[in-house]
């Protein structure tokens, strides 16, 4: 039995998060993932008070919907593997700031964006900050018994589950795991997608659910925005082949349509595509929870 979430950035906006939570309840969610982004007003989020993350999981009991990821795409623009001193302190304070957000809210997995560097060149010491920022960051997440999860990117630098189970050879935690996204995964056209699940299923924390075009010697691929079926990824293929590896773990619907002209239409778009997808291959969804009721 597997978990079908949705990423907080397909959501219509709201200041409630029990609003937001009770959203996912109704449109046939199990979880939500939780944005930390680039965007000054989301990374404030790592440094709610304890009163605000009082109100998160107050949310979260009441609904039954629980955060299972926190999404650390902030890293592109304080990226540990810079060239800058004072942006790689910041990125390693945003790290351990994640890691204790993530405990205090029950929240299993903090994602990684696997890249090194975003904005600025790719360097041999652009690698080697990034693997030494990450070896402290495991290590401080073993304190908290929390996953750093790595997806499968947009970018060559970590864009296979091959590259991360390399990374894990330098890095030994199992507190360092991978998050492969099949539409990433997908769109490299050096990547065997089916190949690349059997070699990195012992390290899968959860799987994102997104459709890409292809990367080629003409297009650098489209990563995003792509909807889903009109793309290159063989999603039935994808999910069959999980399911014949006995994946038991999340799926998350990765979706950005929070500012669409109607954001709720299109999540029950892509609900409805995949429960289809699920059915069809004989993934058996987790029954959505009832509202906790206090007494």
């Amino acid at each position: 039995m597997n978990s079908l979430g949705i990423y907080e950035k397909a959501l219509p906006k709201t200041d409630s998060w029990l609003t937001r939570l009770q959203l996912v309840r109704d449109l046939g969610f199990n979880f939500l993932e939780l944005s930390i982004d680039e965007s000054d007003e989301r990374l404030a989020r790592l440094d709610w008070t304890k009163d605000e993350r009082a109100a998160v999981r107050d949310a979260c009991w009441q609904t039954g919907v629980r955060i299972h990821t926190l999404m650390l795409s902030g890293h592109r623009r304080y990226p540990l593997g810079s060239s800058d001193p004072a942006v790689q302190q910041k990125s390693c304070d945003m790290l351990g700031k994640a890691i204790d957000l993530a405990s205090d809210l029950g929240i299993r997995n903090v994602q990684l964006a696997g890249y090194d560097v975003y904005y600025e060149p790719k360097t041999i010491m652009s690698r080697e900050c990034f693997i030494e920022n990450l070896q402290r960051g495991v290590a401080y997440a073993a304190t908290r018994e929390v996953t750093l999860a790595i997806e499968t990117m947009d970018d060559p630098f970590l864009n296979s589950l091959t590259k991360i189970r390399a990374l894990k050879e330098q890095i030994h935690s199992p507190w360092l795991q991978a998050y492969p996204d099949v539409g990433n995964l997908s769109a490299w056209p050096e990547n065997d997608v089916g190949r690349e699940l059997e070699l990195g299923i012992a390290n899968i924390a959860s799987v994102h659910l997104k459709d890409t075009q292809a990367v080629t010697a003409n297009h650098p691929g489209q990563f995003r925005d792509v909807p889903f079926g009109d793309g290159v990824v063989d999603f039935a293929g994808c999910l069959h082949t999980l399911k014949r590896l006995h994946y038991g773990g999340a799926f998350t619907i990765e979706m950005w349509t929070e500012k669409a002209a109607d954001p709720i239409k299109e999540v029950k778009q892509a609900k409805a595509f995949f429960d289809k997808l699920f059915n069809q291959v004989g993934l058996t969804q987790e029954p959505v929870s009832e509202a906790n009721v206090r007494s």
